[in-house]
């Protein structure tokens, strides 16, 4: 490990064959146990465990109090809101072992798990997708929905900037309040945006909030 190029808090651990890139920090009594992988300007925050058979991305984001188990992989540019849950076995036992038998959660590229939800293990997490605090996800979430309540279900779609999507344009295309990026239904009735790659980076004059969630509520156009 190549300490220097990431920070570890004095009150941390991270085990020897961790993994961890360039730029990320790593906040008060968190544990990163050997195996691990993080990638670059990752955030993690305090009381964060982090088993070993765990792959992050880049510039994720983990709030406090968060436990990532065996058999969950999280893409680039996701948050993890604080006191969320993440599961690995479907039917946990005390006396019965089914450490063979983890079950793998994807979490894709941009998405957002709220405060206090709860993810049930084996499902995946579409990219950009928003599960709103407090939701309990029990099924398969696709790109840019938004889901709530308990179980989780879709209330609508979400853009990138996590603005629910509600006014479309003459051409049929749903636009984002924040950033005006259009986005528009496949033929599979998911979402996609038109104006940029999925892959691709925002720029850099989209990455800073200039107004706040309530202004854009308020004020849709």
């Amino acid at each position: 490990m190549e300490i220097e190029k990431y920070f570890v808090h004095a009150a941390s651990y991270v085990d020897e064959g961790a993994k961890i890139g360039h730029g990320t920090k790593i906040w008060h009594f968190s544990h990163i146990l050997s195996g691990a992988l993080i990638g670059k300007d990752c955030s993690i925050g305090q009381n964060v465990c982090i088993s070993g058979d765990v792959i992050i991305g880049n510039n994720v984001k983990i709030q406090n109090n968060v436990s990532v188990y065996d058999g969950v992989f999280i893409e680039d540019d996701v948050f993890l809101g604080p006191s969320c849950v993440l599961t690995n076995v479907t039917n946990p036992r005390s006396e019965i072992s089914r450490k063979n038998l983890y079950e793998k959660t994807l979490i894709k590229k941009g998405s957002t798990i709220g405060a206090n939800a709860t993810i049930v293990c084996g499902v995946t997490i579409g990219r950009y997708a928003f599960v709103c605090a407090g939701a309990v996800v029990t099924d398969d979430i696709p790109d840019y929905t938004m889901v709530q309540g308990v179980p989780a279900r879709q209330t609508g779609f979400i853009s990138r900037h996590g603005h629910k999507l509600e006014r479309k344009d003459e051409n049929g295309f749903y636009i984002c309040p924040e950033s005006g990026l259009r986005y528009k239904k496949t033929a599979q009735k998911t979402l996609i945006c038109v104006d940029i790659e999925e892959n691709q980076s925002l720029p850099k004059d989209m990455r800073t909030g200039k107004k706040s969630y309530k202004h854009y509520k308020k004020n849709p156009e």
